[in-house]
């Protein structure tokens, strides 16, 4: 093992025998069983990805056919966005009492109902309704799939490479929405999006049930109530405040509210953690340097990745007038690349270990992302926006990889849910909030100097680039942090370790 992975904490978790025996390594090859295990999880989560952004580009000729207004178009978004992100938490610990597999199955056929529901909407409320469902059924579908990867490939090479594929599929499949998404809508219609997403669920549900096996909590505890009410409901407060602050602003009065309630119910389910007898979040797995470090780099690669990429499409688009093809194009490149470095990634893991892999994918990350400042309204700024996100993505996918395997690194297999579940909460609330944040942050700077005379390619551009900038600074500053963070717990760890003279 490279010598800066962090071993599991020498203090064991509430519930977790502190005599438990340690299981053999397991071998660096996986079975063919396994690989057809591994396939049918990441198409899932696959799936989900997609759905994140798959409706993007169609949102103008959705809204002409459902006579849906401008103002009403980002509940098309938010409707899916705030139950996926919401009920992460709660969902992934039922699937560890209930049984992951069959909440599994049960999400990806709610999804695939959704989907169609969502497909044949006659009416705005229908598909609304059908977004929300999607979602939910998302909900269900990322932690408890990410937990049967988690549980099914013990901790080692093989876990690493299971991780790497998953994190690569989950953050491509954002761009390759995109780019589908308008051939899709170019060529069938907006509905052909949806449908899509319905058939994969089916094909997916279809062979889920002969290739996966139940696994649970053995004691079965009973669900945290106040728990499961307070963090759903803080995370669907600011989920809420965030996607409605990017299309009305933080002046509109419901945004700031929505802050504040979702602010005070997390403030809450803290206290009603600290309290608990059978808690939601084990708030020792949450004191582990690796489990906080390691989800706030996740949720800081996914936030501001997302953000980059709705950012450099505004640019390509607006500022150097491309096409919806070119543009396609441009983030077809980088999937490519993303698919390379997620192969790589488990491999430079086990060179230099998860925690060196994590800083220098962030470190990457920002780097290159700055370097995206230097587009101007030429269209030179074509070469220079595929070459530095192309390398930008290498250094994110390396950092999803690594932290994913610290954050579950250590953690016995009746807590993988939780920890997974962490896991995916990062990834998927990063993807909601990222947007939102810089997109308000751009808006706002674009309207000031529209304000001031400057045209529109003008503003538009310096709106684009204060939001690269401050994209960059995040994952930079996050970068410093959690470098720190994680050696003092390493440094830490090896003392404890350390015999005894």
């Amino acid at each position: 093992m490279p010598t800066d992975t962090l071993p599991p904490s020498p203090a064991p978790l509430a519930g977790t025998p502190a005599s438990a025996p340690v299981p053999p390594p397991a071998p660096a090859r996986m079975s063919a069983r396994a690989k057809l295990i591994l396939l049918l999880l990441c198409a899932a989560q696959f799936i989900v990805a997609l759905d994140f952004s798959i409706l993007n580009v169609a949102l103008p000729v959705l809204g002409r056919d459902l006579g849906m207004g401008q103002a009403d178009l980002q509940w098309a978004v938010t409707a899916f966005a705030l139950p996926s992100g919401g009920f992460l938490l709660l969902f992934g610990r039922i699937a560890d009492l209930y049984g992951r597999r069959r909440l599994f199955l049960t999400g990806l056929a709610l999804f695939a109902a959704a989907s169609l529901l969502a497909a044949l909407a006659w009416s705005p409320a229908v598909f609304l309704a059908g977004r929300a469902l999607q979602g939910l059924g998302a909900a269900v579908i990322v932690p408890t799939g990410m937990s049967l990867l988690t549980t099914t490939f013990a901790e080692g090479p093989q876990r690493e490479r299971a991780l790497g594929i998953s994190g690569t599929l989950l953050s491509t499949g954002f761009t390759i929405g995109m780019v589908l998404g308008g051939v899709l809508t170019d060529s069938l219609g907006w509905r052909s999006t949806m449908g899509v997403l319905a058939v994969a669920g089916i094909a997916v549900l279809a062979v889920a049930p002969a290739l996966l096996t139940e696994s649970r909590h053995p004691a079965r505890p009973r669900i945290d109530v106040p728990g499961a009410v307070t963090v759903t409901g803080g995370l669907l407060a600011l989920i809420y405040a965030l996607s409605t602050a990017a299309e009305a602003g933080f002046g509109r009065p419901d945004v700031p509210v929505a802050l504040v309630l979702g602010l005070v119910l997390l403030v809450a389910f803290v206290i009603v953690e600290s309290r608990a007898a059978q808690p939601l979040v084990s708030l020792p797995m949450l004191r582990r340097p690796t489990v906080a470090w390691g989800n706030l780099a996740g949720l800081v690669t996914f936030s501001m990745m997302s953000a980059v990429v709705f950012l450099l499409t505004l640019h390509l688009q607006e500022v150097l007038h491309l096409s919806a093809f070119l543009t396609g194009l441009v983030f077809g490149v980088q999937g490519i690349f993303a698919v390379l470095s997620g192969v790589v990634a488990p491999k430079v893991i086990g060179r230099i270990g998860a925690r060196r892999t994590l800083l220098t994918g962030l470190a990457v990350q920002a780097v290159f992302t700055a370097a995206l400042l230097g587009m101007g309204t030429d269209a030179s700024g074509v070469w220079l926006a595929a070459v530095a996100m192309t390398v930008a993505c290498f250094g994110h996918l390396w950092a999803i990889v690594s932290y994913g395997v610290i954050v579950t690194s250590g953690v016995p297999d009746t807590e993988q849910g939780l920890a997974t579940g962490l896991v995916t909460s990062s990834q998927q609330i990063g993807i909601t909030i990222g947007i939102p944040l810089l997109s308000a942050l751009a808006s706002g700077r674009i309207a000031a100097l529209r304000e001031d005379g400057a045209g529109f390619a003008d503003a538009t551009l310096g709106g684009i680039r204060l939001g690269l900038g401050a994209d960059a600074a995040v994952v930079a500053v996050i970068a410093v942090l959690a470098a720190v963070g994680l050696s003092r717990a390493a440094r830490r760890t090896r003392a404890d370790y350390a015999p005894s003279k």
